[in-house]
């Protein structure tokens, strides 16, 4: 479904679909995991069959029922280049995002390998933003692929950031979410590690963003890196706000 979202770089969320399966260290703790498991004991009827991939046809067209402009995150809850997902359904939804050109998506994925393989045959408006996680050296390849996709911003999510990144090269690349990992299983972030990301965005002229400390309770250990909130976004925002709103 489409919600308001407390993620913060994003507006709202939209998840035509749900569950998703472990790839890399990233999702060892993963917490669409550990709240499809809630939402599903809750009698939540999206999630009945609670972290296993599943495709909801019916909420396909839901960014056309939603008027109002917004910075949308897709497949908060899955990703989007799932091997289980049909590549007949990829095509598909990225339709509905070219038609719902009003608003703003952000599509983040794990699967730069599947990316690259279907990107050929998907429309990159401008109004449809690709992204890769990348939470430590050994998935350096990611951005690689990324490259390689016609998306007008490309972007880097360092989350959970999990060690060093210390040849990393951002050509190329539209904008930086750094973040450390949350829950209750929170592995920890050296400021180093999310330092040198943010020197880096700031010498290649790149937008940074810190998202969060994280831990065990991520609000008490804040978001401000040395003494700063970073809430840079690509210049393709210019007119929306950070909650995805026109200004």
């Amino acid at each position: 479904m489409a919600f308001h979202s407390e993620i913060e770089w994003t507006g709202s969320t939209w998840n035509p679909i749900t569950g998703c399966t472990k790839l890399s260290l990233g999702c060892q703790n993963c917490y669409a995991e550990r709240l499809a498991k809630r939402l599903q004991a809750m009698g939540n009827t999206v999630y009945t069959h609670g972290f296993r991939p599943t495709v909801h046809p019916h909420l396909f067209e839901l960014p056309l029922r939603w008027k109002k402009p917004q910075m949308i995150f897709v497949n908060s809850m899955s990703d989007l280049f799932l091997e289980d997902v049909p590549a007949s359904v990829i095509r598909e939804l990225f339709g509905i995002m070219e038609r719902a050109h009003w608003h703003t998506f952000q599509v983040l994925t794990k699967r730069s390998r599947r990316l690259l393989e279907l990107a050929p045959d998907l429309p990159w408006r401008p109004n449809i933003w690709m992204g890769v996680t990348v939470e430590s050296s050994d998935y350096m390849l990611r951005i690689d692929d990324l490259r390689g996709v016609e998306a007008s911003v490309k972007f880097v999510s360092f989350e959970p950031l999990l060690g060093p990144l210390p040849d990393l090269n951002l050509q190329g690349i539209g904008w930086a979410i750094v973040g450390g990992e949350s829950g209750p299983r929170a592995r920890p972030m050296a400021r180093e590690w999310a330092t040198s990301i943010r020197d880096k965005c700031r010498n290649a002229g790149i937008p940074f963003f810190f998202k969060q400390w994280g831990g065990t309770i991520k609000k008490r250990n804040g978001r401000q890196l040395d003494g700063k909130v970073w809430n840079e976004m690509p210049t393709a925002l210019s007119d929306l706000d950070a909650a995805g709103n026109l200004l």
